[in-house]
């Protein structure tokens, strides 16, 4: 069974301050144009279909479209709801979309009812486990502890569940969107952590032949059953350095898979350049990226001048300025963003706590900070929801 595997459309989300609906729209033409030339089976698309919960007009009619359109191949397609999504909205409908040979699958509790279809070797099972909030499906789906891990295990004993009954040789694909224990990060995905803790191994999702991820934004292989398409096009410039693709992957009658990355239509290129200004506008090994998208860090100990106008005179689609002047680490001057920088909301809470009053929190309040910041996170999912 041929598989087209994509995620994390974000409809609606725009790169800085361009509108990408165009080029996502061009995305949604290269899709099926894929599925049609290489006569994929089925698609898979593993969450983040919005960028929002409420998305706006032009974007539903983006997915309207798109659903239309992969409808009309004649070809299956599976996709769930991601973090970014609000689930029920976008499973509304489903049952009547199902007929057409779209199948959403959005609700925790159906993770272990999958969509099964059928090659020349036999059925395989496709098996939706959308975005899990631990805090809202812990008791739902009967996990023991409100942690990611624990969740995506009780989800997953379903699975197995439901795959032990059926027949021998029955082939299996589940679409899920998490952060895996081992894959790469950018600034542009959401932070889902809980507990302190936001990846799962990837041993979770043991005993399935394929697992289809979606939520992180870089194409990479966990390992050769556990892959991330990625987003198919860039929504940060931490982003400059991937390659946006989908998996076009070739499921044998024993499991067998045989992936190939398959290239996405990107805008423009991305660049992130780096200096004083008179070197950024003179630099002749710059003119490459004098069409990019570009991303400029000023090391200047000075800001300059209109710094902004005279780079887009040379680089005119520059989105992005920073000012990061070239001090010692020592330096009382040095920026607070960059004392900051790698540091998680838990870890600058503490530091804050340990420069009141002299002294680091201990374990209990430690927990005391992790479990404020999980009500925050998951009151503000909750809000985003209800909207």
């Amino acid at each position: 069974m041929r598989i087209l595997h994509t995620s994390d459309w974000h409809l609606g989300r725009s790169f800085h301050r361009v509108n990408m609906l165009g080029a996502q729209a061009e995305f949604i033409g290269h899709l099926v144009a894929t599925a049609r030339e290489h006569e994929v089976d089925v698609v898979v698309v593993s969450g983040d279909v919005y960028d929002r919960a409420v998305p706006p007009l032009a974007a539903v009619e983006l997915f309207d479209d798109a659903l239309h359109r992969l409808a009309d191949l004649g070809i299956p397609t599976v996709m769930i709801s991601g973090n970014h999504d609000s689930a029920r909205r976008l499973g509304v409908g489903a049952g009547l979309i199902g007929r057409a040979g779209i199948h959403l699958r959005t609700a925790p509790a159906a993770c272990g009812e999958p969509v099964v279809l059928a090659d020349a070797h036999g059925d395989v099972a496709f098996y939706g486990l959308p975005y899990l909030e631990p805090a809202l499906v812990k008791d739902e789906l009967g996990a023991k502890r409100a942690g990611h891990e624990a969740v995506l295990g009780a989800a997953m004993r379903r699975v197995r569940a439901d795959l032990a009954a059926r027949p021998t040789g029955t082939r299996s694909v589940v679409l899920a969107h998490a952060f895996v224990t081992g894959g790469e990060a950018s600034d542009s995905e959401r932070d889902i952590t809980v507990g302190g803790v936001s990846a799962v191994p990837s041993g979770v999702f043991d005993g399935v032949d394929y697992v289809a991820l979606g939520h992180l934004h870089g194409s990479q292989a966990i390992s050769e059953r556990v892959r991330y398409s990625g987003s198919p096009l860039p929504y940060s410039f931490s982003e400059s350095a991937h390659r946006k693709s989908m998996w076009l992957l070739d499921l044998g009658p024993a499991g067998e898979i045989a992936a190939e990355r398959i290239d996405c239509p990107v805008p423009r290129p991305l660049a992130r350049i780096r200096g004083d200004i008179e070197t950024l506008l003179d630099d002749p090994e710059l003119a490459a990226h004098e069409d990019s998208w570009v991303e400029a860090t000023l090391t200047d100990p000075v800001r300059p001048d209109d710094p902004m106008a005279r780079l887009c005179e040379r680089f005119p689609h520059t989105l992005s300025l920073v000012f990061d002047p070239e001090r010692a680490p020592e330096d009382p001057d040095i920026s607070y963003a960059r004392r900051l920088e790698g540091r998680t909301d838990q870890q600058i809470a503490e530091d804050f706590v340990t420069h009141v009053r002299g002294a680091g929190p201990d374990e209990r309040e430690q927990a005391v900070l992790r479990a404020a910041f999980d009500t925050v996170r998951t009151d503000e999912t909750l809000r985003e929801v209800a909207r």
